[in-house]
């Protein structure tokens, strides 16, 4: 950012630290979102219907969640994180509200589904970026650290809205959760500021070039880190998303057991966030993600080829979990290494589309070709494919002398 008189403005070192906290504080409120799976037999026997129709409001959410991240780069532009990001609080909070009170499934999936899922991923995306922004030095660890806030947030408000259902009505505990989320988000989004123009060198003082969005679109590198990321969003998504259902059907475990899937989905992500955002600030991003991609291979291997028992079964489920995690953790330094830390969020929001289409796509495979198996397999082959882009793929020639 500069002044009126054309120089670069110099912020209070504690500046970025704000909005470090601010950015923690807003990941945890957003991650909220990710406890919708304990609202699904409440709304369902509100609504009188069935527990696979409710829960379609998250897919729906994931979806929203996804388009409204490739806006946030122009949003922020625009009105700055601060505001965009209290908007965001705000308008989850009304969402939340709203679908308390709705009367039938269209109105619970435009409620909770739509505008729940734009007030996250608006919030969400941006934040993260505009903090990695603000450490050039450091991107992989503070999106690991801010990520992992937002994982965070799910399990704390798991506790936080079990007990809102248990003392309050369905409509009454859907607010107090809006309401929460919001409070926290909104006080994450008054500790944040919009990160300067940084200039970022490379090898030889070069300073990287910072590729508009149009101009990264041009760039055939940039459909190839979308296809791996898309790779890596349906291998977790559905495969996380129907863990517990796998575990019974073709590990063929007591439903306790198989309960225990969540538990090892949520450490081997959080595991995935934290290892692979480190080792992103110490080895090349793009190897780290083709890391994350070969331990994810090796549990699409098992799930597809190994006789399974419940360590088995566990042990490939964290791999792809863990995969998972990492790759929206390495993903913006990954974008902003190849195409410039500046326009990042614009950049990475496109790319992040990939979360709600890998989603999307797993499950319409699985409904279209009968079960889980046809879905592994689509997997299996795009992450062989994956793995290969990852390899041969390099960084567009994209640098200019001092």
């Amino acid at each position: 950012m500069k002044s009126k008189s054309g120089s670069q403005k110099v912020y209070p070192a504690h500046t970025r630290w704000l909005t470090f906290v601010g950015t923690l504080l807003a990941q945890f409120a957003l991650g909220s979102v990710y406890t919708w799976s304990l609202f699904n037999a409440p709304f369902a026997s509100k609504l009188h219907s069935t527990i696979p129709n409710v829960a379609f409001t998250f897919g729906i959410l994931c979806l929203g969640l996804a388009i409204a991240s490739s806006f946030a780069g122009k949003l922020q532009d625009k009105f700055g994180v601060k505001t965009v990001t209290i908007a965001s609080a705000i308008l989850l909070l009304i969402g939340l509200t709203a679908t308390g009170f709705s009367s039938n499934l269209m109105v619970l999936w435009i409620t909770g589904g739509v505008l729940v899922g734009i007030a996250d991923g608006a919030g969400y995306l941006l934040t993260l970026t505009n903090c990695v922004r603000w450490f050039p030095e450091r991107k992989g660890l503070i999106s690991a650290f801010s990520i992992g806030c937002y994982g965070l947030g799910s399990l704390a408000f798991k506790f936080i809205n079990v007990d809102l259902l248990t003392h309050f009505l369905l409509s009454s505990a859907m607010m107090w959760w809006g309401v929460i989320a919001a409070i926290i988000c909104i006080v994450g989004a008054l500790l944040m500021t919009d990160a300067p123009h940084q200039n970022v060198k490379v090898s030889g003082g070069e300073i990287q070039k910072d590729y508009t969005l149009a101009e990264a679109m041009r760039k055939p590198q940039y459909w190839l880190l979308a296809l791996m990321f898309t790779t890596a969003m349906m291998g977790g998504l559905y495969v996380v998303g129907v863990a517990k259902d796998i575990a019974q059907s073709m590990v063929h475990l007591d439903a306790i057991t198989a309960a225990n899937a969540v538990t090892v989905v949520a450490v081997a992500n959080l595991l995935g966030r934290l290892v692979m955002g480190i080792m992103s600030d110490k080895v090349s991003t793009i190897r780290v993600v083709t890391f994350g991609q070969i331990v994810c291979l090796v549990g699409m291997v098992m799930l597809n080829f190994a006789h399974l028992h419940e360590v088995s079964f566990f042990f490939a489920l964290a791999c792809v979990a863990f995969n998972f995690g990492g790759h929206l953790t390495t993903y913006p330094s990954l974008v902003s290494e190849f195409f410039g830390l500046n326009n990042v969020t614009k950049n990475y929001g496109v790319i992040y589309l990939g979360f709600g289409i890998g989603s999307f796509l797993g499950s319409v495979i699985a409904s279209m070709f009968g079960g889980f198996q046809a879905t592994f397999w689509v997997i299996f082959v795009l992450l062989i494919v994956s793995i290969v882009f990852s390899l041969t793929v390099r960084r567009p020639a994209s640098t200019a002398k001092v």
